[in-house]
């Protein structure tokens, strides 16, 4: 089929993507926060959220969108403000509101299997370092004067999501059972509150000072 790249290429692709996998990010740092406080569904329903945010970033790599967003200096502005504010409001939530983070599931705000989808979609479409990233990831696998470069990308922004969740997909069921044991010790759990604050606000800088290439 035209839109499947070459085994070569194929097998370059998965050893990258599982280097990035296993590489920490908002989006695994969201994940394993929400499985500790919420339980295993709330971690895998925002890791469905920002895995259907790859398929959206990579659609507009695809049809060229991303290079537009990123070509435009009050979009990208806006949208670095947006992710990195995003960012920062979840770090004032686990500091402020430490149940946010609190194993002690019945403490604290249960969010739907909804809202939570829908944050881990959000804090995935509001980093315009992922944009930045998918730009400059994808189009490496695939040739500039390729007529079926479209699918190909498709293809392989696609293949991104399901080569990651073997390995997004154990560390979700791990928290979630790391979280029993920290209900015996609250000490513990309010200093893995500040780390997940510390965590998103590393990453709220880091998309502030992004700069697009």
């Amino acid at each position: 089929m035209s839109f499947i790249p070459d085994l070569t290429t194929i097998i370059q692709f998965a050893i990258a993507t599982f280097i990035i996998a296993i590489t920490p990010g908002p989006d695994m740092t969201l994940f394993v926060g929400r499985a500790l406080s919420q339980g295993r569904a709330a971690g895998f329903a925002c890791m469905a959220g920002a895995m259907a945010g790859i398929v959206v970033h990579t659609t507009l790599v695809a049809l060229g969108l991303s290079a537009l967003i990123v070509a435009a200096p009050k979009a990208f502005l806006a949208l670095k403000i947006a992710g990195g504010g995003y960012l920062m409001f979840l770090a004032w939530q686990a500091v402020r509101k430490g149940a946010a983070f609190s194993p002690d599931r019945k403490a604290g705000p249960q969010r739907s299997l909804l809202q939570n989808w829908m944050t881990g979609l959000a804090i995935n479409l509001m980093n315009p370092k992922i944009i930045l990233f998918f730009m400059t990831f994808l189009p490496q696998f695939v040739s500039a004067d390729d007529p079926h470069a479209p699918g190909k990308l498709f293809f392989l922004g696609i293949s991104f999501i399901i080569l990651a969740l073997p390995v997004v997909i154990p560390m979700v069921i791990a928290a979630d059972r790391f979280a029993a044991l920290l209900r015996k010790s609250p000490t513990v759990t309010r200093v893995i509150d500040y780390l997940f604050a510390g965590v998103f606000s590393a990453f709220a800088i880091k998309i502030l000072t992004a700069h697009a290439k």
